[in-house]
């Protein structure tokens, strides 16, 4: 297996061995764009790998803060009580660059970014920028996806064409 996300299509596509599409999904990557410094709030571009999975068999909304569940199912209400929490829910694919440099170690280092796969609101819009570095997606999606992948997942985000 292999995902490939397109930047520019806003979407995720998951390959068997062979290169053949499994999957599409429709995804939010960074509302900045792509980069790789940390503190940039953009999502980080090249080749990655799942270093961990995160959350398996947690209940859909499941609120996570650093990696951990809060005991929070998120809600509306909930949501109007933490105006400015960006939602991680439901499970988490945390991704690993493997381009030294690029998007490994030093002030680049995607996995010490916090850069995830994750859960997001129902109400959050996909198929357009609107995280602060991970790539989001629909938990319906994400459930999915996570049950089709492993830990060394080869993950390769480029920035791509519109058309």
């Amino acid at each position: 297996m292999k995902i490939t996300v397109d930047i520019a299509q806003q979407q995720m596509i998951l390959l068997d061995e062979a290169g053949r599409d499994i999957r599409r999904y429709l995804i939010s990557s960074a509302q900045k764009g792509t980069g790789q410094e940390r503190g940039s709030y953009c999502t980080p571009l090249g080749k990655h790998i799942i270093r961990a999975k995160i959350g398996q068999g947690v209940p859909v909304n499941t609120v996570f803060i650093r990696r951990r569940p809060t005991g929070e199912i998120y809600t509306p209400e909930l949501a109007a009580n933490h105006l400015r929490r960006d939602w991680i829910l439901t499970r988490i694919l945390w991704l690993s660059g493997c381009e030294p440099g690029f998007n490994r170690l030093g002030s680049v280092d995607t996995m010490r970014r916090y850069i995830y796969i994750h859960g997001s609101p129902d109400s959050a819009r996909m198929g357009e920028p609107g995280s602060i570095g991970c790539i989001r997606m629909h938990n319906h999606d994400l459930l999915d996806l996570f049950e089709r992948v492993s830990v060394g997942t080869r993950v390769e985000i480029y920035a791509g064409q519109t058309t």
